[in-house]
């Protein structure tokens, strides 16, 4: 039987419990699991976002990840250039791109080079988008309570 590698790709930023569950899922599925941390210049390239936590951080936090065999550090945008970098069979997924054109093109694509894209279901309640608008309305209401308190001294 053939060893079935496993890729789970993600920024990592902010850890929460639906990156913990995307690797230990995506780990029930394969021999061996590369998880792919996305570069802090890679987010600001393709997805136009800051990461709070540096790279080589969040990389040295998913490798402490019980589930995670290798970390990928991802340099370069395109996944079938990660693939050729890496060699997986198994291309994990949240279920939030099922059906989308980025998630339908991606298994066009990897199903040309022999990956099964394989879909878990996306922890709605926790996300990193949601925790960066928290911190970001903390931190604005920080800023003003500082900015009144200034302005009366």
């Amino acid at each position: 039987m053939a060893t079935r590698i496993g890729y789970a790709a993600g920024a990592f930023d902010l850890f929460h419990v639906g990156h913990l569950n995307i690797l230990r899922h995506a780990k029930e599925q394969c021999d061996l699991l590369i998880a792919g941390v996305v570069s802090d210049e890679m987010l600001r390239e393709v997805k136009g976002v800051q990461p709070f936590i540096p790279t080589a951080e969040r990389a040295e936090i998913v490798r402490s990840v019980r589930y995670v065999d290798h970390v990928h550090v991802e340099t370069v945008p395109d996944k079938l250039d990660v693939w050729r970098q890496v060699g997986f069979t198994h291309f994990f997924k949240g279920d939030d791109w099922r059906g989308t054109e980025k998630g339908l093109r991606l298994e066009r694509e990897f199903a040309e080079v022999g990956v099964e894209v394989v879909y878990f279901p996306y922890t709605a309640h926790t996300s990193s988008s949601q925790l960066r608008r928290a911190l970001e309305v903390v931190t604005a209401e920080t800023l003003h309570g500082y900015d009144e308190r200034a302005a009366s001294a």
